[in-house]
């Protein structure tokens, strides 16, 4: 019998998939993407069986329209190196351990960064504003899979301290297959508390000036849909297409900082197994 390819192998294959998820997920938090987009995960990646440790290099490049006023769009470059085995996973944005789980539940526990936020030098509107830094986040998550879609549940607080605020979603995702071809859908609710929008959204009595009220945060839920495309060059390589879109809640909607209740983006990477 012929001994199976180490380039074709199932194995290969997923490790290839769970890499494009690491680039996607690196990619949307170094530009301050939603949460719940940064979070997608594949089936395959979310099985986290790997028979040996796996290495993944790519790029992506990212452009999105940020709810700030008169904010300076921005698109990004963004290079990346992630390492995966049965245990753990580890790569921009953080690092994921996976715990022993029994059924269709699988536990994970999560440290990653988010570059949410603002200097005052983004926009025209926020001159005089603090900067409003990124965090690491910590946590957990729970995972259920099933033949009719994937299902997750994330709860994370933020460990750097600056907004001291925590984040909760719940998302719903399921891949599609034709050919070289994967389609990926996804709905997600994702509640943010007070101390959250009050750090990112708020404007402290120091900051208040003409056109600008003082305003205090309040706890909200935003919900957020998208669709992934991604193409299988071979059994190495691999191109995504993703596009989002995040509906903010009034916590969100109602602060001066704020022109639009939406934020969009596109996404586009290329990933390479090995």
């Amino acid at each position: 019998m012929t001994k199976p390819s180490r380039l074709s192998s199932p194995g290969r294959k997923r490790h290839a998939r769970a890499s494009f998820t690491f680039i996607a997920m690196s990619a949307a938090c170094a530009a301050g993407l939603s949460p719940a987009w940064a979070q997608t995960q594949i089936a395959e990646y979310i099985a986290g069986e790997v028979a040996s440790p796996q290495w993944g290099v790519g790029f992506g490049a990212i452009t999105e329209r940020k709810p700030y006023r008169d904010f300076k769009d921005k698109t990004l470059a963004i290079p990346f190196v992630a390492y995966e085995n049965s245990w753990i996973s580890v790569g921009p944005p953080g690092i994921e351990v996976k715990l022993p789980s029994a059924g269709p539940v699988l536990l994970r526990l999560r440290a990653r960064y988010a570059s949410d936020g603002y200097e005052s030098k983004d926009s025209p509107y926020l001159a005089g504003m603090d900067k409003r830094k990124g965090s690491i986040w910590l946590g957990g998550a729970a995972i259920w899979r099933s033949d009719i879609a994937n299902l997750s549940a994330e709860l994370l607080a933020d460990g750097s301290g600056n907004s001291k605020g925590t984040r909760f979603e719940v998302q719903l995702d399921r891949r599609f297959s034709a050919g070289s071809f994967g389609f990926t859908p996804r709905v997600a609710l994702q509640r943010v508390d007070r101390r959250y929008v009050d750090y990112y959204y708020g404007v402290k009595t120091a900051e208040v000036r003409r056109g600008r009220a003082q305003y205090a945060g309040k706890a909200t839920a935003n919900v957020e849909a998208g669709l992934r495309v991604d193409y299988a060059l071979g059994p190495q390589h691999q191109v995504f297409l993703d596009l989002g879109t995040t509906r903010f809640g009034s916590g969100i909607k109602s602060s001066p900082l704020v022109s639009r209740a939406n934020q969009a983006g596109v996404r586009l990477g290329y990933v390479y197994g090995f």
